[in-house]
């Protein structure tokens, strides 16, 4: 396996660390369908994943941890970008603002 192939799948590994550990925040909720993102993580689709998970935590107030793992998971997929028509913008963009108010509130 050639060191581009290593980097791209330890990255992936440690971008569904953070989407899983971000995951587990709604376990304790009741009424929230995580099917959709379990079918997205066994495909790989992270992208997919994260979009899903901010939008299901949009209104709920989740911590600053939660947040924490959201961004970092974007980082990782290198969601950021000044560029107005890339993928997952309006996710990630949403992640930040979300991120910026749990940071005040903790």
């Amino acid at each position: 396996m050639n060191h581009d192939r290593e980097a791209l799948i330890a990255s992936w590994r440690r971008t569904r660390a953070h989407l899983d550990a971000a995951r587990a925040y709604f376990a304790p909720l009741p009424g929230i369908d995580l099917s959709t993102t379990t079918e997205f993580l066994d495909h790989n689709e992270l992208g997919l994943t994260f979009d899903c998970l901010v939008h299901l935590a949009d209104d709920l107030g989740l911590p600053l941890d939660f947040w924490q793992h959201m961004d970092r998971a974007a980082r990782e997929m290198r969601l950021y970008s000044d560029e107005r028509h890339v993928p997952h913008r309006e996710a990630a963009d949403s992640c930040l603002r979300h991120l910026a108010v749990a940071s005040e509130r903790d």
